[in-house]
């Protein structure tokens, strides 16, 4: 379930597709107030102070009055009193042309809508800088004849389509205007267009697209795509197990995210990072400090660059820069990176295992079966795309209950498969995962597995491989860092359910 808000226009808010009623006036302005402050912690004097001009001593009673009500009707949002203030986290959007904070009333949310104002233009030129539309280009001059950067756009795009004369002619009413207007020359941006204009060097700019398409049945991942939204342009770091859908929330956090970046999107995977970047970006053959010809190339630039499997932290290791942001997916978690706020998922919620269930099979029969629906889910260990495999292999055969699918399960486990043999695409990760253990590691992982444990005891694996407990906690310890098993408390770590499956049913042969 999605929960988002919009400043732009009236204060709103959508739960998934459905608009929810924010109440009167001043309560949208309490809300308001703390979704322009996103992340931070208000105080209840500082919430009064930006609500009420001229506060009585009331206000203070209305306010806790509100934050009930807000509470009450927004429970996603947490929005508990700690220390004597709040503090709220959320995805706030653009959904509305209108006036910011349409409504609201008072200096702070006159100051703040002077701010947003500002925000909404810059959002719209960049835009236009990616589109280069000389009619739209032209209305937004019109609209704005003092901006500087629209006009030397508006050049740009003129001279590219071979109008050089008028090109040429913008910068010299831009010259007028702004003598008569402000008693001032146009801006280094402006002139620099000019100049180039005139020598014939002015080219367009390479723009790299290279992000994938995002996945049309994408589910869940709420609370991390939030804390991803609060952190950028900062660098995220995104690490869970091989399979538990990395890449998939990099691209969906990329796609929400990747008109505030000018400069265009670049894609990454594999060692060669840096070299990869400067491909991206026009340099062919790049050699020497390939990270500091990076910088150089994109200093001032807005990039977004998403680095996916990333293998070690000094292939990626200086190349963020300020303006652009990083996401990297990772197995492992690169503590020895500094900066990045690290996202750790596994499988989906329950719930939202079975919405994306739903989506995938039809309703009606997901209904029909609920307890079997859930011993499928939870088979899958809630991972989307496992749900999705064996979600397709249900649809291809309509005749099938879920009961029968867990039948098949059941003997094809007694006859060494983990899972039937058309839906081997579900163990691809776990495949993969297997082939970087040492013997060691993966003798351990069989042995709970066979025993169906959910829950590892580090001193029960001491006992198992005739060991001190301190030389099977390191094994522990590197199991857990490619999340094949989940750390609990010290000492205790879960294994998933479907990681017991395929190990249940591996044998020495069979591993090689």
């Amino acid at each position: 379930m999605s929960l988002r808000f919009s400043l732009m226009g009236p204060v709103r808010a959508w739960r998934d597709d459905e608009e929810i009623d924010l109440g009167p006036r001043q309560q949208r302005a309490v809300l308001a107030a703390l979704l322009l402050n996103n992340g931070i912690r208000l105080s209840n004097d500082q919430i009064v102070g930006m609500v009420w001009d001229d506060p009585t001593p009331s206000a203070v009673m209305a306010l806790r009055t509100y934050m009930y009500k807000i509470r009450k009707m927004l429970p996603e949002l947490n929005l508990k009193s700690k220390d004597g203030g709040y503090v709220v986290r959320a995805e706030i959007v653009d959904e509305c042309g209108g006036e910011p904070l349409e409504g609201l009333q008072g200096a702070y949310f006159d100051a703040q809508r002077v701010r947003l104002r500002d925000y909404r233009l810059k959002a719209r030129e960049d835009c236009l800088e990616r589109e280069l539309d000389v009619l739209e280009l032209q209305k937004h001059v019109a609209a704005f004849p003092l901006r500087e950067r629209p006009r030397a756009l508006l050049m740009r795009a003129l001279y590219l389509e071979g109008r050089q004369a008028e090109a040429l002619d913008h910068f010299h009413q831009a010259r007028a205007l702004l003598n008569e207007e402000l008693g001032l020359e146009p801006g280094p941006e402006l002139r620099e267009i000019h100049a180039q204009i005139l020598r014939g060097d002015l080219h367009l700019p390479r723009r790299p697209e290279q992000l994938p398409p995002d996945l049309a049945d994408f589910a869940g991942r709420a609370q991390e795509i939030a804390q991803a939204l609060r952190t950028l342009p900062g660098t995220i770091g995104i690490t869970g197990m091989n399979g538990s859908g990395k890449t998939a929330l990099a691209t969906r956090i990329g796609h929400l995210v990747k008109n505030r970046f000018r400069d265009g999107q670049i894609f990454v995977r594999g060692k060669d990072v840096a070299g990869e970047l400067l491909r991206a970006v026009g340099v062919e053959n790049p050699n020497g400090d390939k990270a500091a010809l990076w910088r150089e190339k994109a200093r001032g630039k807005r990039f977004l660059i998403v680095v996916d499997d990333v293998q070690d932290a000094t292939s990626v290791r200086d190349l963020a820069l300020p303006g652009s942001a990083m996401i990297l997916t990772s197995v492992r978690r690169l503590n020895e990176l500094p900066g990045v706020t690290w996202l750790k998922i596994a499988g989906l919620t329950p719930g939202e295992a079975r919405e994306f269930f739903r989506g995938v099979l039809d309703p009606a029969r997901i209904d029909a079966e609920p307890q079997q629906a859930d011993e499928v889910l939870s088979r899958m260990s809630y991972l989307p795309n496992a749900i999705r495999v064996v979600g397709g292999k249900l649809s291809a055969r309509p005749n099938w209950t879920l009961a029968m699918l867990i039948a098949q399960m059941d003997r094809e486990t007694k006859i060494g498969n983990a899972v039937p043999s058309d839906c081997r695409a579900v163990l691809a990760p776990l495949v993969r995962a297997e082939e970087q253990l040492t013997d060691e590691e993966r003798h351990l992982l069989q042995c709970f597995a066979r025993q169906d444990a959910e829950v590892i005891d580090v001193c029960a694996a001491a006992k198992m491989a005739g060991v001190e407990p301190g030389a099977i906690e390191y094994v522990l310890e590197s199991l857990a860092d490619v999340h094949l098993i989940e750390p609990l408390v010290l000492g205790r770590y879960r294994l998933p359910r479907l990681v017991r499956i395929y190990f249940g049913w591996r044998t020495p042969a069979l591993t090689g």
